[in-house]
């Protein structure tokens, strides 16, 4: 008989291939296991050995723990992503210094969303039998999930590396892409403001929340960016990166762009795996985060009352009229989002004349902006824009509209301009 580590071997192949009957023969030769006594533990005990160092060659290509959690979620299903998040326990343990902070919370965060994995983390050995019982999976249903798991983490591309990897150079002083998610006055004063915009039913005081919301992150990034050019500190920009997943996923990505644009960031939307990256700085980042959270929850709710309004009798697809409300709600948005950032800007250079620093201020944020366009052009060199297409002119109509509710005005600047837009003949 072949040992665990060639039943493993194959399976794998054969998952990989295009012979159903190969790939279910390997998956039985899994179950017998190595005829030895032990051939069943054997067997776990290989599959998570090749699932952990799968896992630790994908921090170096860029990965980072939340990054595989919501691929494996995305292309998978939930059940699998539990039994990385075990695996990722485990790979941890056995990973060689120095390990950054930024990685440690990561993990602590996706641990904290299944407690219940505590007592198999506990235990290396038993981590596959353990998720298997947690799950109610029989034998032959686990280890199909478990040779699928393996087989999408060692599938997995190079993406941009954002922050230095655990075993680098730089990974034990790399900073978090982030202002600290706790513990800040302003960022939780801009949490609640953006927690009642997302609850209230009310347009004109989801306006008054939102716009509130962005003129004080715009005002905190100002402060960051003098507070910086005054040190010592050589930082550069950063990214995170943010789920854009179906349904609508372009419309995901149109909104992160909008936000990331109007904070001074830029983004990158990876269609296939799922996710924009944004880079900025550290405080931009959070700021983006943040607002395209909130956003997307407020997109959503007037996307189902707009649905709720239309005529009766109306023809249109449900699934075009969506996407088009969804994409005209995105551009009129970040419109009212870079309105309240120039009328932030606006007045602390006004500050900054009073004081005799307005020399400063202007060139401060230039430089800032040209580092991060630096850091896309290094990162995605061979970037390439994607053309906007508006399919249905009742849902953009409604999408503006709606986004016009929501409007960001936080005192000064000009009236927005219309957003053009012409339903496309493709039907």
């Amino acid at each position: 008989m072949p040992d665990a580590d060639e039943l493993v071997a194959n399976a794998l192949a054969a998952v990989r291939g295009t012979d159903v009957r190969l790939a279910e023969r390997q998956l039985d030769q899994l179950m017998v296991g190595t005829g030895a006594a032990d051939g069943t533990t054997a067997v776990d005990a290989a599959l998570l050995r090749r699932l952990v160092r799968g896992l630790g060659r994908l921090w170096p290509r860029g990965w980072q723990p939340v990054d595989v959690d919501r691929i494996t979620s995305r292309r998978i299903d939930a059940r699998a992503a539990r039994l990385v998040r075990g695996a990722m326990a485990v790979q941890r343990r056995e990973q060689s210094d120095p390990v950054p902070a930024w990685f440690d919370e990561q993990l602590r965060e996706l641990a904290s969303e299944a407690r219940a994995d505590a007592k198999a983390r506990a235990d290396a050995e038993n981590v596959l039998a353990a998720w298997s019982a947690r799950e109610a999976l029989d034998r032959a249903d686990a280890l199909r999930a478990a040779v699928d798991v393996l087989a999408l983490v060692e599938s997995l591309p190079p993406i941009a590396v954002l922050r230095p990897p655990p075993g680098t150079t730089g990974a034990a002083t790399a900073r978090s892409a982030g202002t600290a998610r706790s513990g800040s006055p302003m960022l939780d004063r801009v949490r609640a403001l953006l927690a009642k915009a997302e609850s209230t039913t009310f347009p004109a005081e989801a306006e008054a929340l939102t716009g509130k919301a962005q003129e004080l992150i715009a005002r905190h990034s100002i402060d960051e960016a003098l507070l910086a050019a005054g040190s010592e500190r050589g930082d550069l920009p950063g990214g995170v990166r943010l789920s854009t997943d179906t349904p609508y996923a372009g419309a995901k990505a149109l909104l992160v762009q909008e936000v990331a644009a109007a904070n001074r960031c830029e983004a990158v939307w990876s269609d296939d795996l799922g996710f924009a990256t944004v880079l900025g700085w550290p405080a931009d980042l959070v700021a983006v985060e943040l607002l395209y959270t909130s956003l997307l929850v407020q997109a959503t709710a007037a996307m189902l009352r707009g649905r709720a309004e239309r005529r009766a009798g109306s023809g249109r697809r449900t699934k075009v009229w969506d996407e088009s409300f969804l994409n005209a709600f995105a551009l009129r948005i970040g419109e009212r989002l870079r309105a309240a950032t120039e009328a932030a800007t606006d007045a602390a250079d006004q500050a900054a004349a009073e004081t005799a620093g307005a020399e400063r201020l202007l060139p401060v944020l230039a430089a800032r902006g040209e580092a991060v366009r630096e850091r896309l052009d290094t990162l995605f060199p061979g970037v390439t824009r994607h053309r906007l297409s508006v399919r249905d002119a009742e849902g953009w109509s409604s999408g503006t509209s709606a986004a016009d509710r929501a409007s960001l005005h936080v005192g000064g600047g000009r009236k927005p301009r219309q957003v053009p837009g012409r339903p496309d003949s493709r039907r």
